[in-house]
């Protein structure tokens, strides 16, 4: 009877200690989930960041050097993940391959006007929203468009794939959209009078209407259709990631380094540095 009471409890024993390692296994995932996020890349000391490389102000690619609004804000947040700017690397992205370029692992965040939106948050996460911009119209200084609902039988150009071009196609289909991979290739058919106006974000007209090469000849015509609140995207599954995202724009707000980005990025065009509404940044899934 001993020996087989003495049995049974090293064979609890045995089951217990079986238990404990199959918790540490749980536990072990957890951290691998976590590691595979940004804020293990990090730790690495190394982040890929896609960007815009044509937009002034925003994400403009000169050279080897990526300048802007949306720079700066990669430049926070990999400082708040422990990243210098010695380690980051950019990607120019363009708006119909931001979500592959996450979900493929050819880039750890997007910050390049990347619009908040339903469809999107299906297959990326995102953290903010940093900046609330809103759809407008840039036109030839002369032209009679007024807004959105003057653009019957006009064309109109934007960038495949973005919000605003879908947001013409469905809500405004008397106008003729032209479709471009970038921007810039529509602000250049508007120099060269192949369409009539060019929509998409107002800050983002602003910095093309502010460049030497254009002054006097475009204006935003100042009447927003739309709010477009910009956040930053990762992997779908990255919800440590995004939420620490959040925490550094928390802190950039408090600390004036928000503010500082904007100053010598946009604020460069007469305009004052928005407020971060930090009680918005909830959009992680």
């Amino acid at each position: 009877m001993r020996i087989t009471r003495m049995t049974a409890a090293v064979g609890a024993f045995a089951l217990a200690m079986a238990a404990a390692a199959c918790g540490g296994d749980d536990s072990g995932s957890g951290s691998d989930a976590k590691a595979s996020g940004i804020i293990g890349k990090a730790a690495g000391g190394k982040l890929v960041f896609g960007v815009k490389a044509d937009q002034p102000g925003l994400g403009l690619q000169t050279g080897g050097t990526y300048t802007g609004f949306d720079v700066e804000i990669a430049k926070i947040i990999a400082k708040g993940l422990g990243v210098p700017e010695t380690g980051i690397e950019y990607k120019t992205t363009v708006s119909s391959n931001r979500e592959p370029f996450l979900q493929q692992g050819q880039v750890d965040m997007v910050v390049a006007t990347y619009t908040i939106n339903d469809e999107r948050k299906k297959v990326v996460n995102f953290g903010g929203p940093y900046y609330i911009a809103g759809q407008d119209l840039l036109v030839p200084t002369a032209s009679t468009i007024t807004g959105p609902e003057s653009l019957a039988g006009k064309k109109v150009c934007s960038v495949s794939g973005s919000t605003p071009a879908k947001r013409i196609q469905t809500e405004y289909k008397d106008a003729k959209l032209q479709q471009f991979d970038a921007y810039s290739k529509c602000v250049t058919a508007l120099a060269g009078g192949q369409v009539d106006a060019v929509t998409t974000d107002d800050i983002i007209l602003a910095g093309y209407a502010s460049q030497d090469q254009y002054a006097g000849k475009f204006k935003v015509v100042g009447k927003k259709f739309s709010e477009e609140p910009y956040g930053v995207g990762l992997k779908k599954d990255d919800t440590a990631g995004c939420n620490k995202i959040n925490d550094i724009l928390k802190a950039a707000a408090a600390d004036g380094s928000y503010k500082a980005a904007w100053d010598n990025t946009l604020g460069k065009s007469g305009q004052a540095a928005p407020t971060l509404d930090v009680a918005k940044l909830t959009n992680c899934s």
